[in-house]
């Protein structure tokens, strides 16, 4: 467990890092490639934790409260780190095209995006609760995070290229 956390604090310091490593300006135009690595990245830890607690939530594994809890206290965490630096004006689909999903109306809607951030933290919040009571608990508290989940996929990013 505590493997597992550290494992994913040293990935989001990575993400960071390589964020400042890549916002350098190439050329008249801003390179924002350092940025859309380290937010897909950030989506995939995303996705790498939430499909554990599916697969847990479908009985596909074990139900233990320790590890759903820390499965959820990751996403949690994810959740609630400052990603702004991710997510720079001029780095959507339009901008540079091929190389990220986000669309511009993330910037032109921001409280938008906002809003469906926020109430995807606090569905996680109630999934670290749930996680550590007992499957039934964490199975009722699957459906909230994926909602908001899929409240940013469904409104923000493009379809697969």
């Amino acid at each position: 467990m505590r493997r597992r956390t550290w494992i994913a604090g040293a990935v989001a310091v990575a993400m960071a890092l390589s964020v400042f490593a890549g916002s350098g300006v190439a050329s008249a135009q801003e390179d924002h490639s350092g940025a859309i690595k380290a937010r897909i990245a950030y989506m995939q830890l995303n996705g790498f934790f939430m499909g554990q607690l599916a697969a847990i939530a479908k009985g596909q594994v074990p139900y233990e409260p320790a590890q759903a809890t820390g499965v959820a206290k990751s996403l949690l965490a994810l959740s609630t780190m400052d990603a702004g630096a991710m997510w720079p004006p001029g780095s959507d689909n339009q901008a540079v095209p091929g190389k990220t999903r986000a669309l511009p109306e993330i910037w032109t809607t921001f409280p938008a995006v906002m809003e469906k951030a926020n109430a995807l933290t606090v569905a996680l919040e109630a999934m670290v609760v749930a996680a550590g009571t007992d499957l039934a608990s964490l199975q009722g508290a699957f459906g909230p995070v994926g909602a908001g989940c899929g409240g940013c996929h469904r409104s923000f990013r493009a379809e697969k290229f």
